[in-house]
């Protein structure tokens, strides 16, 4: 998917989810997160290679409360009542998820999908933009 070729609109919460897009396209969406005033997180997980590093990093960009407990259920918690970062949307760009086994880039996938239904529910905007993975060399496009 391409953010300039959508109708993806930022401020419509029933539009909220988890979407694969191409990278080049995170500078548009960033732009238009905060021209909407939503809450911008940008996750580089460029190295990150663990679960473990994952909920650090998401714990570090996420600014959430120290007593986070490091875990699938408190990322959860933490999305789905986003007291820690008050605004009326949220938007979160992750780069770089390649060196991540892809269980774990599942599982937090769908916690963020959780996050977005429950958000849809409340009438806010959620976002969670992941790039699309890279053609391979000499595949056709």
């Amino acid at each position: 998917m391409s953010a300039r070729d959508s109708h993806l609109d930022l401020t419509r919460p029933l539009q909220s989810g988890v979407y694969d897009v191409d990278a080049h396209d995170f500078a548009a969406l960033t732009r238009q997160a905060r021209q909407a005033e939503l809450a911008l997180c940008r996750v580089d997980l460029t190295g990150c290679t663990d679960k473990a590093g994952l909920l650090r990093r998401l714990a570090f960009a996420l600014r959430l409360p120290p007593d986070f407990g490091d875990n699938w259920d408190a990322l959860a918690d933490c999305l789905r009542d986003p007291a820690w970062r008050p605004a009326w949307g949220h938007v979160f760009v992750f780069e770089h998820p390649e060196s991540l086994p892809p269980h774990d880039v599942a599982i937090l996938r769908g916690v963020l999908d959780d996050a977005a239904t429950f958000a849809i529910e409340h009438d806010r905007p959620f976002f969670a933009f992941f790039p699309l993975p890279a053609a391979a060399p000499g595949a056709d496009t």
